[in-house]
Order: structure tokens, then sequence, then C-alpha cells
């Protein structure tokens, strides 16, 4: 009897293991057959899209689609996840273009540029050279123009120096601004408006040609205009354009680095353009040495306009001295003219400018633009050609 009942024990002891074994190998087979079609389901969409990009490729006949085998059998899967599924991966073989990604934009150049060093040492005694003048500026592009690589400046500046004989004066300038406008960040081109022939010298015409023929150069839409024989004393005079009309020399050496009386506005000043076309410019008039900066000055305070000025500190200068230039002796009318600004400045100025523009040359500091600006000298070039 015991043993009968130790044998129906072990017999369903055997059954029960055999169970397990079973169960164990049904669930081997349904694991194994879930994988196979997994790795199945994707080599067939690779495959189809293989076959596809040949098909479009080689121009071989057929519609060319992609064929793709879904496994719907797959826990979870849908549709519109194969279909998303295999656009990526068509997307993924598609060969790359040579397109290189857009640059980032730059950011605004600061108010208060980290570069600046404050007040600079200025001295004429050493000598100077273009060639020392070129190399100390490799980053200055032909014409005299500079760009920020790293930020974006609000203003696009024109720098108009009136010049004639000057030769001297513009290396050392040019030696001395070119880094201070690098520093502050400035977007400019320099532009020497030279006057030719002998004739009476005529400063304000002179900056009226310079503001047309930088215009055709760029869109500028602020303008310095500057004597070359005057040099800041520190880079923290920004040479860019304010709310208002800016007088940036108010410290001058010669004056004792004190501004001689509250309406100047002479040797460096700057206008945007839309507060230059606003007084009509400058005056065309004034032939010779003085009287021109203070019409000006008057322009500005009869259309409503105030002068800035930078900090006292600040707006310091030096001078290169020299004689007088021929043929730019003090006009004697000059007193005259200044208390006629109201009635003379519509009709005076950048709407009624005239000269002839004979040539302009890129130089690798600077543009200069030759012009005659007396008509008496036209008329006499004229004359002489017509009857030749």
């Amino acid at each position: 009897m015991t043993r009968l009942m130790l044998g129906r024990t072990l017999e369903r002891i055997c059954k029960g293991v055999l169970l397990l074994c079973l169960l164990h190998f049904l669930i081997m087979m349904i694991l194994y057959f879930d994988v196979y079609s997994q790795r199945f389901d994707l080599f067939s969409r690779f495959n189809n899209g293989r076959n596809g990009s040949r098909n479009n490729n080689s121009g071989a006949t057929g519609s060319g689609h992609h064929y793709y085998y879904y496994n719907l059998s797959r826990p979870n899967a849908t549709l519109a996840s194969y279909l998303a599924a295999g656009e990526q991966l068509v997307l993924s073989m598609q060969p790359e273009t040579n397109q290189k990604p857009s640059p980032k934009p730059l950011p605004p150049c600061p108010e208060n540029p980290p570069g600046l060093v404050g007040r600079l040492l200025i001295e004429f005694s050493s000598q100077m050279t273009m060639e020392r003048v070129q190399k100390e500026n490799p980053n200055v592009t032909e014409g005299g123009r500079y760009t920020p690589p790293d930020c974006r400046p609000r203003w696009k500046v024109a720098i108009i120096i009136p010049f004639r004989h000057r030769e001297n004066h513009l290396k050392y300038w040019l030696h001395y601004v070119h880094p201070i406008l690098r520093r502050q960040r400035i977007d400019y081109g320099i532009y020497i408006i030279n006057q030719l022939g002998e004739d009476t010298f005529n400063r304000a015409k002179l900056l009226n040609v310079g503001y047309t023929e930088a215009l055709k150069d760029a869109e500028y839409d602020c303008f310095i205009f500057s004597d070359v024989d005057l040099i800041p004393m520190d880079d923290r005079n920004l040479y860019h354009c304010y709310d208002q009309p800016r007088h940036f020399a108010i410290a001058m050496d010669k004056f004792g680095f004190r501004l001689p009386y509250a309406g100047y506005f002479g040797g460096v000043s700057g206008l945007s353009k839309k507060q230059f076309l606003k007084i009509n410019g400058f005056p065309n008039e004034y032939w010779g040495w003085g009287g021109e900066d203070d019409d000006i000055y008057n322009r500005i305070t009869l259309n409503g306009m105030k002068v800035s000025r930078p900090d006292v500190r600040i707006g310091r200068y030096r001078m290169i001295k020299h004689e007088r230039d021929k043929h730019n002796e003090p006009n004697p009318q000059r007193f005259n003219k200044i208390q006629n600004t109201k009635n003379t400045m519509k009709k005076d100025g950048i709407s009624s400018l005239t000269y002839r523009l004979v040539q302009v040359k890129h130089y690798p500091l600077y543009t200069n633009i030759s012009v005659e600006i007396d008509s008496r000298t036209w008329a006499l070039h004229y004359s002489c050609c017509f009857f030749k």
C-alpha cells in the first residue's frame, strides 16, 4: 500500500515537472518569435527603403515607391507609429547637403566698450609713415573701412575730413584715430575730401561734398566731421551719433582745454543723417577761415535742436601745430553772414551744393575724393578745353 502511494506521488511529480518544462518551452518560443518578428520588420523596412531609393536613383522601370512591412502583432504597435518610423528612416538615408548652417546673429555692441583705455599720450615728435600706420592696422580694409567682427554697431559712421596740402598731419591722424575707432567698436569709413587748385579754401562746402560722396559708397546714417590736425586724447570720447547734434572737440590744448565760448561748434562735430538734412547741411558760401562753425550752430538751434557735448575731462584734443595755410585767410564777411543764418539756411546748404568730382581713389587706410568746388575754376577749365 505504501509503495503504491509512493509510486503515484512520483508519477504526479513527474507530470508536474513535465508540464513546467512544456510551459517554459512555450514561453521561450513566444519570446523567440517576437524578437524574430522585430528583426524581420526592421530588415524589411530597410530593404524596401533601399530598393526604392535604388529605383529612384537609377531610373529603372517601376513605380519607385517604398513598400514597408508592418508587424501589427507587436504590443502597442500602431500604423501611425510605423509610418513615423519609416519617414525617419527615409530621411536618415537621404544624402547630406553641403549647405552650411546660417550663422547666429551678432549681439549689439556694448554702449561702453570694454577695451577702452581712457586718457592717451599724444605726441608728434616721432617720424610717421603710411607704411607704419598700415602695419599697425591690419584689420582695416581698403578705403579705410572697418566693421567689428564680434558685435553689431548701432550706427554706420562716415568720418569726413576737409583737406588740402596736409599729408604729414594725415599720417598722425590715421596713426592715432584708427586704433581708437576700432577699440570703440565703430563701423566706419574714412573720407578725405581734397580741394584741388589754389583757390580760397572752403571747409563747410567740402564737408557737404563728403556727405554726398560717402552716401554713394555705403548707407551711412551718422557723419563725423573732423579737422585733420585734431587728435582726441581720450578714447572714451565715442565717435558715433547721439539724440542731439554732437560737439566732440570741446577742450583743445590751444584754448587751454576749455570751451572758448558757449556757441562754439568747431573742430570735430557729428550729426545723424536726419539731423544733417533737417538743417539743410552746412553753408556753401564761407570762403576762407572762420564763421562756418558758428553758422552751423545757429542752424541747429534755429531748428529746435540742442548741442550735446562730452564731459570736459573726456573731450580733450591736441592740435598739431602749423602755420596758417595759404589761401585760407580769415573771411572778412563772416560776421555779417553769421547774423543772417535764419534767412540763408533754407537756400544755402546741401540742397544748393554744386561741385565737380575729379577723382575717387581707395587707399588702404582711407578714401581720397578730389574735387573742384569753385565754379570759376570750372568755367576756366571748360573754356580751356572747349577752345583747344
